[in-house]
C-alpha cells in the first residue's frame, strides 16, 4: 500500500498567526521609525489583517504597518505589494537579512519574557488539532515560511509533537516548490499531499513539471481573497477545502 505524507503550509492553515504577525511587526517598524506609537492602532491592525493574504514572510509585517502608519490604502498595497515593500527599502535603505533578523529576535524575546500571552495570540485554527492527531507522526511534514523554532513552540504548547526535522522553515532558503520536490525524490514511492492558503504558492507548483503528480488541496480558512478562491474552485488540479479534515484529504 503506498504511504501518504501530508505536507502542511503553518500560518493561514494550522496557526492563525495574523494578531501576533502584526504585533510583533508593528513593534519592530516603531523602533526603526521613533515617531511611530507604541501601541499599535486598531485600525492598522484590521487594515494589516486584510493585506495578510498577499503577505509571504515575516519580516514583511514591518514593512505594512509602515506603509500603513505613511497612510497608504491598504487596498492600494495589495494591488502593487511587491513594488511598494520594494520602494520603502530601498527609500530607507534597509536590509532584508537585517529585518528578518530584528523580527525574529523581537518574537525570541517575547517568547522568553510572556510564552504564555504569546501563544495565546498564535490560536490554531478548529479542527486542526484533530487533523494533526490523527496523521501518523512519520508522516506529517510542515513547510513554511516561518522560523522553524517558532512552529515547534507553538506546536508543542498545543500537546502536538512534530519531528524537528519534518519542518521545513525560513531558515532552508528554498522555495516551498524544491521543498517539495526534495521530499518527493527522498520518498519516491509515497503520495504527497500539499495543504496551502496561498494561491500563488499552489500556482508555483503547478508550473513545477517534476511535481505534476502531487495532490494540492487550498485551504479557504486561511490567508487569501474571494478571487483566490473562485480560481482555485475551478482549476483542475486543485481541490479546495473549507474545513481541515483528514477524511477530505484521505479521499
Amino acid at each position: 500500500m503506498t504511504e501518504s505524507l501530508f505536507a502542511l503550509d503553518f500560518d493561514g492553515v494550522i496557526c492563525d498567526s495574523a494578531l501576533e504577525t502584526g504585533l510583533s511587526g508593528w513593534q519592530v517598524a516603531s523602533r526603526i521609525w521613533g515617531e511611530m506609537p507604541e501601541q499599535m492602532p486598531e485600525q492598522i491592525m484590521t487594515d494589516f489583517r486584510q493585506i495578510r493574504p498577499v503577505m509571504e514572510t515575516g519580516f514583511e509585517a514591518i514593512l505594512i504597518c509602515r506603509l500603513l502608519f505613511e497612510g497608504l490604502q491598504p487596498a492600494l498595497l495589495m494591488d502593487d505589494f511587491a513594488s511598494q515593500l520594494k520602494s520603502l527599502m530601498a527609500r530607507e535603505y534597509l536590509d532584508v537579512a537585517d529585518l528578518k533578523k530584528k523580527f525574529g529576535e523581537y518574537r525570541d524575546n517575547w517568547i522568553e519574557t510572556d510564552l504564555v500571552g504569546w501563544i495565546g495570540m498564535n490560536p490554531l485554527y478548529p479542527g486542526v488539532t484533530d487533523l494533526l492527531q490523527t496523521i501518523p507522526l512519520k508522516q506529517r511534514y510542515i513547510i513554511t515560511t516561518k522560523q522553524e523554532r517558532f512552529v515547534i513552540e507553538i506546536l508543542a504548547a498545543n500537546q502536538i509533537e512534530i519531528l524537528p526535522d519534518q519542518v521545513y522553515g525560513l531558515e532552508r532558503q528554498l522555495k516551498k516548490p524544491q521543498i517539495l520536490d526534495d521530499l518527493q525524490q527522498l520518498n519516491p514511492h509515497a503520495t504527497i499531499l500539499f495543504v496551502e492558503d496561498r494561491l500563488p504558492t499552489l500556482l508555483d507548483v503547478i508550473e513545477t513539471p517534476s511535481l505534476s503528480v502531487l495532490n494540492l488541496y487550498f485551504a479557504t480558512w486561511g490567508y487569501n481573497t474571494q478571487t483566490d478562491k473562485q480560481l482555485a474552485l475551478h482549476h483542475p488540479r486543485i481541490i479546495s477545502l473549507d474545513t481541515p479534515a483528514l477524511l477530505k484529504l484521505a479521499h
